[in-house]
């Protein structure tokens, strides 16, 4: 287990602002149209905010018009994981980063091709790393 899965709620709280924390670890979400990432063109990597690991490239980043940061594909095969999550009487794939655990958003099936994937992020868990 990564040494960033380890750290407690202290830890987090000191690291991140009040948004970051309650969206990436109490799987909050920011409302929609409001996140700095919601309708970015910059090219670059979006990367955790909580331990930096690349999560999406910007080429793969779509407007769904759904008010979140759109991406149809993970940077690699392991950099996001997923689990079920039943809250709220809906039943949707949470997508969370791998080497730190922190909360990113939901996968939905309703993605443009060639995932068909639509990985809808809060913008308070990325921050883009712009390409020269």
């Amino acid at each position: 287990m990564s040494d960033e899965k380890l750290k407690d709620h202290e830890q987090w709280r000191s690291k991140l602002t009040s948004e970051q924390f309650n969206v990436c670890r109490e799987q909050g979400t920011e409302p929609a149209f409001t996140g700095k990432y919601h309708d970015c063109k910059t090219r670059g990597i979006y990367k955790c905010v909580c331990c930096g690991e690349p999560l999406f490239e910007s080429v793969t980043k779509f407007d769904s018009g759904t008010g979140w940061p759109s991406f149809w594909k993970a940077i690699n095969d392991v950099a996001v994981e997923s689990e079920i999550d039943t809250k709220f009487g809906m039943r949707r794939e949470e997508v969370h980063c791998e080497k730190c655990g922190s909360h990113l958003g939901h996968a939905f099936n309703d993605g443009p091709q060639p995932t068909g994937v639509r990985y809808c992020i809060n913008s308070a868990s990325l921050e883009l790393e712009i390409e020269d």
